[in-house]
């Protein structure tokens, strides 16, 4: 299965799922890593990945705003999600919720920082949208870095 984003997943049965978790209850830092979405089967795994978001939600995420806020993680390189709430003009739990979504479809990243920091990155080059007029096979595709 190709996946379109950076996000990596487990396929598991429920059971091992909760042995993951049960680890991760006793050892916090056996989770650094990890992958953050579980799946009983690739072929689960390949319908979320196709369904990610549609390229309405992407025109949407990619107003002219949240272009602005790429651009100064771009420019700038700010060292926190402070320092880029500080920069763009955006409260920190607006800001927070957009980047984790631009993170969910492999355009920012985030790195550890001093202090339990959280510092974003853009990671992705190019957005590809391939809107069918008819409204059965739009897609959407990321390009990353490499």
């Amino acid at each position: 299965m190709k996946k379109e984003s950076q996000t990596t997943y487990k396929v598991g049965s429920p059971r091992e799922f909760a042995e993951w978790t049960k680890s991760v209850v006793r050892d916090r830092k056996s989770a650094h890593g990890a992958p953050k979405k579980w799946f009983d089967s690739e072929e689960t795994a390949a319908r979320a990945a196709t369904s990610q978001v549609s390229a309405e939600a992407m025109v949407k995420l990619l107003s002219p705003g949240n272009l602005a806020v790429l651009e100064a993680i771009r420019r700038h390189k700010p060292a926190s999600m402070r320092e880029l709430a500080t920069l763009t003009g955006r409260k920190e739990p607006s800001l927070s919720r957009t980047l984790k979504r631009f993170a969910e479809l492999g355009i920012v990243s985030f790195q550890d920082g001093p202090h339990r920091t959280r510092v974003p990155a853009v990671i992705a080059r190019r957005v590809h949208l391939e809107i069918d007029l008819t409204g059965y096979h739009s897609a959407v595709a990321v390009d990353g870095r490499n």
